[in-house]
């Protein structure tokens, strides 16, 4: 699978070598810039959700969910696993920019299933200083998923709780499974 990123398109953004995969995307920015028009839109997301997903190159949640720009809030991290700092964001979504739901999407086959906390003491032994943050791995992707729901619903920061919902998505078919929360 190819992305218009990784593909020139024409001469004008032929790679030269030494261009680095950063020169490709300013090169990208600057040919988006020559047709963009401000759709006059503010963040205030027109769908009031907060997606929170796992970085994973192989969601591209706005045509999985069927989502335009200016839709939902989108926050992802390496498991879609609900972190200090998502709390943080879906805080701040919720609080300050008027979201009301908030979905939860992990997924089939994800990196964070094979790695385990030993990876702290790996970084450690490496560089010298021992990482502040968990990694948050996870065996079972239901049961995380479900961790992730409660610690939404719990947060004290986060007002908006009746509407979290998390889903399974599946990178061979392209479809969401719901968690049941309660399993």
């Amino acid at each position: 699978m190819t992305t218009s990123a990784s593909v020139p398109t024409g001469s004008e953004s032929a790679i030269t070598a030494g261009d680095t995969v950063t020169d490709r995307l300013v090169e990208a920015n600057a040919r988006y810039a020559d047709a963009f028009a401000d759709p006059g839109m503010d963040a205030r997301p027109v769908l009031h959700v907060a997606v929170v997903a796992c970085m994973d190159a192989r969601l591209d949640l706005h045509a999985a969910l069927g989502l335009e720009l200016g839709d939902c809030h989108t926050i992802r991290n390496a498991g879609g696993v609900v972190t200090d700092d998502v709390i943080r964001s879906l805080t701040i979504s919720q609080r300050k920019l008027g979201t009301r739901s908030v979905v939860l999407i992990h997924h089939t086959g994800c990196g964070l299933e094979s790695l385990t906390e030993d990876f702290r003491n790996e970084l450690e032994a490496e560089v010298g200083q021992r990482p502040a943050w968990a990694v948050e791995s996870f065996r079972d992707v239901d049961q995380d998923v479900r961790q992730s729901m409660q610690r939404v619903r719990t947060s004290p920061f986060v007002p908006h709780t009746d509407d979290v919902r998390g889903f399974v998505f599946d990178v061979k078919t392209g479809l969401l499974r719901e968690v049941d929360p309660v399993s």
